[in-house]
């Protein structure tokens, strides 16, 4: 959606009717009260009051329940933090607020600061010490909050239907679309985002094949940002129409994700599946991944427990990160400021490290480039094969699905949901149903989940090449686990290199 432009202001000048203009919407497509709707109340309600505006404070897809001295725009002018002014101006006074109390308390807080409040379905500025101002101000919010109520009730309705006929209402989940035959029309299809879609598969793939445990939700989140992949808030917004924000990705974010059964393409409620007439979950969109790889993605990133002094996943993007060790105690060396490696165990009072004298450092570009060097001549020649998850047959999982759901139905027969005549029938036809499909399943032969390798027709030097920062070449020395020892310059040895002797790289 093009940005909206702000009417021209004048300075702040001291004549008793400097205004600020106050526009609020909760969404900009909103027609009834649309920006341009609101500049010229505002402006007329300036002119009939003598005043000028000094300033605009929009805020654009804020919630009308939301008080104002917390608004992003408004906020700040009600806190005193933008300088001086001589009051604000509205279009109604439910662009001020939507409820009884947050109207007056900002109708008195201006009132008591000797400044002055407008409002275009207001002749004049309001004189709060005439009563029967003061009393036509209380009705205008009483109206405000109870038409805000409606509303709310009315998409809560909605909502509740929706879910009944197993509709989408909410925002897509990430790596889904909405289809629409025209912009603002119904959806018709859930359909994939092909962008998002292909990204989060990507995230998953990486971490389930990863063997060394440096590839994590953590390092996961930093990698995405680094490389500008739009995060769910900043996708939706370019999805709709708005300029994206630059928030960066979120551990926790990334993992609900992950983690959520939204991912199987099911309509979802606080969290958990909208269960359809026959006890299964309402399933509106083609799944990201099947039920085995969600498990095992859960089983992979679940928290674990972290000894003393263990090692982290590396999250920056230096070659050496994580792979190099001082050679004297064997600490993992530290970036020093911006362009060396160092041990600083000695420093930081490691027992191991006091007696690591001298300590050893290198320039990073030095040690990268001999690395590399060392690197490409051990394994470039050498193909690179793609690990990726196999889900198996999924046949253990279908179970237990049907298990759980059929455990639900009996649950909540012995609540008694099901003891009316026509409810008793159905709930023994579709217990018996699920009974069936259990037994078929447990016929079939079940190959469990694992990996496979798939060859990429590249070489590992062509893996180095094509790689988009270091990081990612990171990753390379990981799979075949080079190590880096580093000494001090005065040591018959400076660097010593290892490494698997693998040639086949399973990334």
């Amino acid at each position: 959606m093009p940005r909206i432009a702000r009417p021209e202001t004048t300075e702040y000048d001291g004549c008793g009717k400097c205004l600020v203009g106050v526009r609020r919407l909760s969404r900009k497509s909103e027609s009834s009260n649309s920006p341009e709707k609101q500049s010229g109340l505002i402006l007329k309600a300036t002119e009939e009051v003598g005043g000028h505006i000094i300033a605009w404070a929009d805020d654009w897809e804020v919630s009308g329940a939301t008080d104002p001295r917390t608004r992003p725009e408004f906020g700040p002018w009600l806190r005193g933090e933008m300088g001086p002014y001589d009051g604000i101006v509205g279009a109604a006074v439910d662009r001020v607020g939507r409820n009884v109390r947050d109207v007056l308390n900002t109708a008195y807080t201006i009132h008591e600061a000797g400044q002055l409040l407008v409002t275009a379905d207001h002749a004049g500025v309001w004189n709060l010490d005439d009563p029967n101002e003061e009393s036509e101000l209380l009705v205008k919010a009483l109206g405000a909050q109870l038409e805000h109520r409606a509303t709310k009730k009315r998409i809560q309705d909605e909502h509740v239907r929706a879910r009944k006929a197993g509709q989408p209402k909410k925002q897509p989940s990430y790596g889904y679309q909405y289809i629409r035959h025209i912009p603002t029309g119904k959806v018709v299809e859930v359909g994939f985002h092909e962008e998002a879609a292909r990204e989060i598969r990507n995230v998953a793939r990486r971490i389930l094949a990863d063997a060394s445990g440096e590839i994590t939700i953590c390092t996961e989140v930093s990698r995405l940002t680094r490389e500008g992949v739009l995060s769910p808030r900043d996708l939706l917004a370019v999805m709709y129409g708005r300029e994206p924000k630059g928030i960066p990705w979120q551990y926790q974010t990334l993992r609900n994700i992950l983690w959520s059964e939204a991912s199987l393409g099911y309509l979802m409620h606080k969290g958990k599946p909208v269960l359809g007439d026959n006890g299964q979950p309402i399933q509106i969109a083609p799944p990201l991944w099947d039920r085995a790889t969600r498990l095992a993605l859960i089983e992979k990133t679940k928290p674990k427990r972290r000894k003393a002094r263990e090692k982290r996943a590396p999250s920056g993007t230096k070659l050496c990160s994580g792979r190099a060790m001082c050679g004297n105690c064997a600490v993992r060396l530290a970036v020093t400021g911006s362009n060396g490696y160092g041990c600083q165990g000695r420093v930081r009072g490691f027992p191991e490290s006091q007696h690591c004298k001298p300590a050893p450092m290198m320039k990073i570009h030095l040690l990268d480039a001999k690395v590399e060097a060392w690197f490409l001549a051990e394994y470039g020649p050498g193909l690179v094969m793609r690990k990726e998850f196999d889900p198996g047959t999924n046949y253990a999982a279908q179970i237990a699905d049907l298990e759980a759901d059929r455990k639900r139905l009996r649950d909540d027969r012995r609540a008694g949901l099901y003891d009316a005549e026509d409810d008793v029938e159905w709930f023994r036809a579709e217990y018996s149903r699920m009974g069936d499909e259990i037994a078929e399943l447990k016929k079939l032969p079940d190959r469990p989940a694992g990996m496979k390798l798939i060859p990429t027709g590249k070489t590992v030097a062509d893996a180095w090449r094509d790689a988009r920062d270091d990081a990612e070449r990171r990753e390379l020395l990981i799979e075949f686990d080079v190590r880096v020892e580093l000494f001090s310059a005065h040591a018959p040895q400076r660097i010593k290199i290892t490494g698997t002797n693998v040639y086949d790289l399973v990334r």
